[in-house]
């Protein structure tokens, strides 16, 4: 097999969580045009209908599963379906996420519940459960969507709900890792920095100074610089890699 061959994923079939904007989009059709078929998941059936056509004019097969990952029975589900329509998931990739700007002491209940929820607890219980999928066929590759967020705390904007949910991600990546391993399971992370998103307004000059001037390489990024390392981390050019977090930041963790 040559290099490039190892980046090849013709053939594997690929959920990724949060599909219909943003990173996930660009992961969705990264992994297509790497070669998988791609199970586009989100809530918007419209939005997620246009990623499809996308992966599809590509050559690609795509399906559609909409549902709330917040709850157990909405995941089970999810999964389930997902494995109906393509028969069996190769790779997970754990994208779905929120984030909420507010200082600690502004932060209600309800704002954290949301934000640790949708990112840590909707992760952990897609992991578990497509994990024992995997763990069954003695293959799969997770990749989860961490964040710089894990290693600093962002400023101006204080979101701790989001930095403390992006921490245990990178940690729950690792302990996932540990234990599957043996199975034939990978499980990796890959920290975004400051990308170009509607979750993320890199272009309000508020965030100028801290968010781009802060960075070695003085700009933000794209999501299509994100999406070639988790079309790495899912293939087997990675197949001697697992528990690795791996920072796409333009060097702003450097200082």
């Amino acid at each position: 097999m040559s290099v490039i061959d190892k980046f090849s994923l013709t053939d594997r079939t690929a959920l990724v969580t949060g599909a219909t904007r943003g990173l996930g989009r660009a992961f969705a059709r990264a992994l297509a045009e790497a070669g998988a078929d791609v199970i586009v998941h989100g809530r918007d059936a419209e939005a997620a209908a246009e990623v499809v056509a996308e992966i599809e004019s590509i050559g690609r097969r795509a399906w559609v599963v909409l549902g709330d990952l917040t709850e157990r029975a909405g995941v089970e589900r999810v999964v389930a379906e997902s494995i109906a329509a393509a028969g069996h998931l190769d790779i997970l990739i754990n994208n779905a996420g929120a984030c909420i700007h507010r200082p600690a002491l502004e932060v209600t209940d309800d704002e954290w519940s949301h934000v640790v929820d949708t990112n840590l607890t909707a992760l952990w219980r897609m992991s578990q459960t497509v994990g024992a999928h995997m763990v069954e066929r003695g293959t799969g590759s997770i990749v989860n969507v961490g964040s710089i967020s894990a290693q600093i705390v962002n400023r101006p904007q204080m979101q701790p709900a989001y930095n403390a949910s992006k921490a245990a991600v990178h940690h729950l990546t690792k302990s996932l890792a540990a234990e599957w391993a043996p199975s034939g399971v990978r499980v990796n992370a890959v920290a975004p920095g400051y990308i170009k998103t509607d979750m993320s307004p890199v272009d309000e000059p508020r965030f100028q100074r801290y968010w781009i001037e802060d960075s070695a390489q003085q700009r933000y990024a794209t999501p299509d610089e994100v999406s070639p390392s988790v079309v790495f981390l899912a293939s087997d050019a990675a197949s001697f890699m697992s528990g690795t977090i791996l920072v796409v930041d333009g060097g702003y963790t450097l200082f």
